[in-house]
């Protein structure tokens, strides 16, 4: 029996792991946390019957446990009980399935404990990857990736010498406006940045593929996971979205991952690495498919890619200004407060206006974070 917690177990990625535990009842449930989704935290308890569970405010802890008078769970608010689930001693690997630099603190508490981490909260590596990194390496952790793309040059990895890794790609599908021009991203409104072409996913990741700000994420991710240089990253627009990412080595072989784009495979495949086990689903039907294509990715519209290489550049903190002013961004516009191309600007501003920290600890990180969004609620709030 596999122990696992999962933090973010209301979300898109959470409610597919769980699905993977519905399907494998070798997997046990010992903890679970998630933000303000009362009723499915409620539902998800009294079906997998987790003995921690932890909501983001105090008042939501005591109407669940309310609720739950009648089940034996421990009920824990805020951060405190994401790190108690994070913590947890019987539980052997823990999905950080989280959206945000929220993440940062949970994991690094759950390396500290010895648990593997499979990490669907790209922010952490993002804004504190030189913190991760080298302390996954110390307490001999396993860091499996969980995003389709990290998850697919993990898989291609897999019997090589990660010596010989001359390129890494990262395949993009271009979003809803793949082929736009600016003067047309000027006038789309939420619900049409909301109809990813196909991936099912949360609000706030489907806006940052209509962004292409979440390609940007991505290089700064696999620079941590795979430990390569910006420069050995290319991203490659691929519509179809069936190969999901390739490694070519130093004699030019390109190794690449394909599937048919449903994130429960590499959810389930960094749950039980290095084994693959049987599951149901859509395959890919090469007749059917007939093609598939890639592009250059247009740096020139999509402006928030290219600031995402500029961050990724310069590195130390940078890199979290750039997440912090996108996620607050992101949140303005899912709310109708600002315009599609102001997502880019304000992420812009935010980084002019930054000075940069060479290698910053986790409460400068989460210092700058909160500086960032103080501007921004003074340029637009």
């Amino acid at each position: 029996m596999k122990k696992i917690a999962i933090l973010g177990s209301t979300g898109s990625i959470g409610t597919q792991t769980l699905e993977i535990v519905r399907d494998n009842p070798d997997l046990q449930v010992v903890g679970l946390t998630a933000g303000t989704n009362i009723d499915l935290l409620e539902k998800q308890v009294r079906e997998f019957h987790p003995r921690l569970v932890s909501l983001q405010s105090e008042t939501a802890c005591k109407e669940l446990k309310v609720r739950l008078a009648d089940i034996e769970v421990q009920i824990i608010p805020g951060m405190e009980g994401l790190l108690a689930v994070a913590e947890m001693e019987d539980s052997e690997i823990v999905v950080t399935a989280v959206v945000g630099m929220i993440g940062i603190q949970p994991t690094i508490a759950a390396i500290k404990k010895g648990k593997d981490i499979a990490l669907a909260n790209k922010e952490t590596l993002v804004t504190a990857g030189h913190i991760i990194m080298p302390l996954a390496a110390k307490m001999g952790v396993l860091i499996l990736p969980v995003d389709s793309e990290h998850s697919a040059i993990f898989q291609s990895l897999q019997g090589e010498n990660k010596n010989t890794i001359s390129k890494l790609l990262i395949t993009a599908s271009g979003g809803p406006f793949r082929g736009r021009t600016r003067q047309e991203l000027a006038l789309v409104q939420l619900e049409d940045a909301l109809k990813h072409p196909n991936w099912s996913m949360g609000h706030k990741i489907t806006i940052d593929s209509a962004t292409l700000v979440n390609k940007g994420l991505e290089v700064m991710e696999a620079k941590w996971l795979f430990d390569v240089s910006l420069d050995q990253i290319q991203v490659v627009v691929h519509p179809q979205s069936i190969i999901h990412s390739m490694v070519e080595y130093v004699d030019g072989g390109i190794m690449a991952q394909l599937g048919t784009p449903d994130m429960k495979l590499p959810i389930q495949y960094a749950l039980f690495y290095p084994d693959r086990r049987p599951m149901a689903g859509k395959r890919v039907d090469f007749y059917a498919l007939g093609s598939i294509t890639f592009e250059k990715p247009d740096m020139d519209t999509f402006v928030g890619l290219r600031l995402a290489m500029r961050a990724a550049e310069k590195g130390g903190s940078m890199p979290t200004v750039f997440n912090a002013a996108n996620e607050k961004a992101v949140s303005l516009f899912l709310n109708k407060k600002i315009q599609f191309l102001q997502i880019p600007e304000i992420i812009e501003m935010c980084m002019d206006a930054h000075h940069r920290i060479e290698n910053p600890n986790v409460e400068e990180i989460l210092k700058i974070e909160q500086e960032t969004y103080e501007l921004i609620y003074s340029k637009f709030i």
